[in-house]
């Protein structure tokens, strides 16, 4: 491989480097919304993986069940957390043509899976 092909092959991956960084930069802002309970509890999750809001709805506000209102949060927010992980996956496949690459970041360990 000569010395130009080398060159332009390093110019490249800096390139899709410097674009990673900006769609992880771009992924703190990207949000995505879902809920639980027939809509009683929303939650709105961004591409880093963190909860942005949660919404309760008063009328499942219930002291005597505490538990369901926990499981119908839990639910909305790992929803929400896999539904921006689907987005930002997506971004980065139209980036890489779907391969992971060397080096890059792999944005599924930023959701710890």
């Amino acid at each position: 491989m000569s010395k130009k092909m080398i060159g332009n092959l390093m110019r490249e991956a800096q390139k899709l480097q410097e674009r990673m960084t900006k769609l992880q930069d771009e992924a703190r802002t990207t949000t995505a919304e879902a809920s639980s309970g027939g809509g009683m509890v929303s939650v709105v999750a961004n591409g880093a993986g963190q909860i942005v809001s949660i919404t309760i709805d008063k009328e499942v506000v219930n002291p005597d069940d505490v538990e369901m209102l926990q499981d119908l949060i839990i639910a909305a927010c790992n929803e929400a957390i896999r539904r921006a992980h689907e987005v930002v996956q997506e971004e980065i496949s139209k980036l890489t043509g779907g391969m992971q690459l060397p080096g890059m970041p792999d944005i599924a360990n930023m959701f710890g899976k």
